[in-house]
């Protein structure tokens, strides 16, 4: 222990007279360790830590896969009522619930107060499988569960401390919900988390009728003691053979069967993140390598200008063993110290990461420093000192005493060779990491320069829920729209007014219609539907191809019409002229009155996987005048309609005279949220400007290390060499030629890891390609950008040092001689 001791005060004392070489050292451990520390927390919380929740790993949500495939390829399946059904009354290994498929918005009135907030729809026994116990009350009854049933409200904590200042008589009081009164039976215990994450839980009471017509529940099962996974799991695809679902597509799918199969929820809730986070700690990863290589080569430039120190501790009697020893000590020093500073640094990026991240980004997770994740640190400061310090160390038993004592010999060509090759493997990476950031802004730049199809100056939109039973009765419903957008209109300064289901950039409702003509007559289609009021197109000023748009005579008791967009007509009507022609939709015949220009939509919530986040696809849009009460009471679980104002003020000031306008026909009626229609762009690509943010900043990390690994291999190189070059300018040679001479050390190794970088780039960025939109993975002009920067790189990097060599006096150099 003592010795121990020793060493370590040996090797403080080394490294305090070296100040600049510690310095570069401890930053870029720095800099390597507190990338991969704020990138790890991330994986931490979303793909180790386990959730809050009594015995998780008893938990799953439910998976699918055709026969055959492998297990990797399934995706999770949300339930329709008779799924539901089935799977809760005939699957004994499980207690299972389901919930809708998001919080809705709605409005709450307690007393005087009226808020907006998101609730939880979920079943009796929701919060039996989570394991979440009220602290005050109880859970809901099978009896609140079902259709028409009593209706009752479970609080968050949250909402239960800000709206009722934590009254334990809050139990049996009535607040409006949705318009109804809905009796408070319990409270959430507090930081209680579940997989919807809302401020107050209500009866989903599903049934194989309204939205359990379609895939819209989403289960969550427990399993009960004494079963096991693959057992429930044979009841679960016995019990739904016997669906109509399933029956279907096995008649669809001759020789294909669907095997359903259960997933941890943690998987269930993070899977559509895990190849992110891998991918990201890939890349961070990558940042470690490159550090590591790098310090190693800074630490045998240290060790090649103190050969002739270790040779002689080594003529005086000291051991290789006691050499490297010694080196050992400093390596972890510095890998300690590096590994605190990386902390500092981890957290402080992990705070700028969740600064970036969209509300509700991560589902039942929370991101800090645990215990794993400082060992993780920990782990990372060892191995790197073992990684950086394992060649300089080695090459102790390789030192020649008798070349080494009284010699000015330059350092040896192997050592030299070595640090090349060094340099080659952190350019290599770095190409890699530059060429999947280049293909990432590529895509960006693709994603934002598509025409959007509408103008989105001067636009304020407001969302309000209408998820509310006076609002189900159509009348009612149109009074609202009608009033509300006139007074609107009488703001100073709008344009123009409508009220859209959904808006351009955002996802759509997803309905079935049917062609009525053609050759493809009775045919059914998936088709983005919204309703818009009249003046819908004129203030978003989406261009009209053909025909008219919606206007006042087009009322509940007229013929139902329907406008459609240029993808529908191109891919359904095959350049006939559509105007006039009919579609089904609900056993209702609607008449095609016009043709509008594409606008992009978000691709969130559709069917298929791996489609572009924005897309342009088939849409129809009908009056919402035409819209019965049966489908305004369903779809405003889902979609809170927009308010939108075109003005020519500013927009900012908006705000508050649209909620006034609103207010003077529904004082009980908020607004959930205001949003430019620039701001609502911007947020739809959100995820997509993360990742950019992030691998754009690690590629320029590891650029920025080897610029600095190149820079010391021949800054150094002009040091040893120093003399050397002095003879060949006094014998004859030019600086021009010296220059380039001892660059070529740096131009040399950063070639071969170029063109190596570029090989690795052509197997590792497949993987991106179903990330990838609008770019193929085989970009040229990625390709060529990352040339061009590397090769600028390596000129600056070489140039600098070499410049240095114009200072050599050769006369002097000849005299010391």
């Amino acid at each position: 222990m003592e010795s121990l001791v020793q060493h370590l005060k040996v090797a403080f004392r080394y490294l305090r007279r070296n100040p600049a070489f510690t310095v570069v050292v401890v930053i870029t451990l720095a800099l390597s360790v507190g990338a991969n520390t704020a990138i790890f927390s991330v994986a931490n919380a979303l793909l180790l830590r386990e959730l809050p929740y009594p015995h998780p790993e008893r938990i799953a949500v439910i998976y699918a896969r055709t026969s055959g495939a492998a297990e990797s390829s399934g995706e999770r399946k949300n339930t329709d009522g008779e799924q539901w059904e089935m799977l809760r009354d005939n699957v004994p290994s499980l207690i299972s619930a389901v919930s809708g498929l998001r919080p809705s918005g709605v409005n709450l009135q307690a007393g005087s107060h009226v808020q907006y907030l998101h609730a939880g729809r979920v079943s009796a026994h929701y919060f039996d499988v989570l394991g979440l116990h009220p602290i005050l009350g109880r859970s809901f009854s099978e009896d609140e569960d079902r259709p028409h049933g009593p209706k009752a409200a479970i609080l968050s904590y949250n909402l239960w401390h800000t709206i009722f200042g934590n009254n334990p008589n809050v139990l049996g009081q009535a607040v409006l919900l949705k318009g109804e009164p809905y009796t408070i039976i319990g409270v959430l215990p507090q930081n209680a988390t579940a997989p919807l994450n809302a401020d107050i839980y209500i009866p989903l009471q599903p049934s194989r009728d309204g939205e359990g017509r379609a895939t819209n529940f989403s289960a969550i099962m427990r399993l009960r003691d004494g079963a096991t996974w693959p057992q429930a799991d044979a009841e679960i695809n016995n019990a739904w053979a016997r669906t109509e679902r399933v029956q279907r597509f096995a008649k669809s799918n001759p020789g294909a069967q669907l095997v359903y199969y259960s997933v941890p929820l943690q998987r269930g809730q993070t899977n559509t993140l895990r190849p992110q986070v891998l991918a990201l700690m890939l890349a961070a990863g990558f940042i470690l390598l490159i550090a590591c290589a790098n310090l190693a080569g800074l630490t045998l430039m240290r060790m090649s200008r103190s050969t002739g120190e270790i040779a002689t501790r080594l003529a005086l009697g000291a051991s290789a063993w006691q050499i490297q020893r010694q080196l050992w000590m400093e390596n972890l020093l510095l890998a300690l110290l590096g590994g605190i500073a990386g902390i500092a640094v981890g957290f402080i990026s992990l705070r700028g990461l969740l600064l970036l991240l969209p509300e509700n980004f991560l589902p039942v997770a929370t991101i800090y420093f645990d215990s794993r994740v400082l060992g993780f640190t920990l782990f990372l400061s060892l191995l790197t000192s073992v990684l950086f310090g394992m060649l300089p160390a080695l090459t102790t038993r390789k030192i020649d005493l008798r070349s080494s004592i009284g010699s000015r010999a330059v350092t040896g060509a192997s050592n030299v060779r070595l640090r090349q090759a060094l340099i080659t493997g952190e350019v290599a990476l770095s190409v890699v990491l530059l060429a999947a950031a280049g293909l990432l802004v590529r895509m960006l730049i693709h994603l934002e320069t598509m025409p959007p199809g509408f103008n989105a100056s001067g636009v304020m939109t407001a969302k309000a829920s209408l998820d509310d039973i006076r609002y189900h009765d159509p009348a009612a419903y149109r009074k609202l729209l009608d009033e509300s957008l006139a007074a609107m209109k009488q703001i100073p300064g709008v344009q123009n007014a409508a009220v859209g289901l959904s808006l351009p950039y955002e996802r759509a409702l997803l309905t079935g219609v049917t062609l009525s003509e053609g050759k493809q007559a009775g045919r059914q289609v998936m088709t983005n539907d919204m309703y818009v009021t009249p003046g819908y197109f004129e203030t978003l000023q989406i261009p009209v191809l053909e025909g008219r748009t919606f206007h006042d005579l087009d009322g509940p008791d007229t013929q139902p019409v329907v406008v459609i967009n240029q993808t529908f007509a191109r891919k359904f009507f095959h350049g006939e002229d559509p105007v006039g022609r009919y579609i089904k939709r609900n056993n209702t015949n609607l008449s095609v009155v016009g043709v509008v220009a594409d606008t992009l939509l978000s691709s969130a919530g559709r069917l298929n996987e791996g489609s572009a986040p924005l897309t342009d696809e088939e849409t129809i849009y009908i009056p919402a005048s035409q819209v019965d009460g049966r489908s305004l009471s369903l779809v405003h679980v889902w979609f809170q309609p927009s308010w939108i104002v075109r003005t020519s003020a500013p927009v900012e000031g908006l705000t508050g005279q649209m909620q006034r306008a609103l207010a003077s026909v529904d004082p009980n009626l908020p607004f959930s949220g205001f949003f430019s229609m620039t701001d609502l762009m911007a947020s739809t690509l959100a995820t997509q400007r993360i990742e950019v943010a992030l691998l754009s900043a690690m590629a320029s990390l590891a650029l920025v290390l080897s610029a600095v690994g190149i820079f010391a291999l021949v800054a150094n190189a002009v040091v040893q060499r120093k003399r050397e070059i002095g003879i060949r300018i006094a014998l004859g040679s030019t600086i021009e030629k010296a220059m380039l001479h001892v660059g070529s050390l740096g131009v040399r190794a950063s070639a071969v890891g170029l063109v190596l970088g570029l090989v690795l780039s052509a197997g590792a960025l497949r993987a991106m390609r179903s990330v990838l939109y609008g770019v193929g993975v085989y970009d040229l002009p990625t390709i060529l950008l990352v040339v061009l920067t590397l090769s600028l790189i390596t000129i600056m990097a070489t140039a600098m040092p070499t410049l240095k060599i114009a200072s050599i006096d050769p006369a002097r150099t000849l005299r010391e001689e």
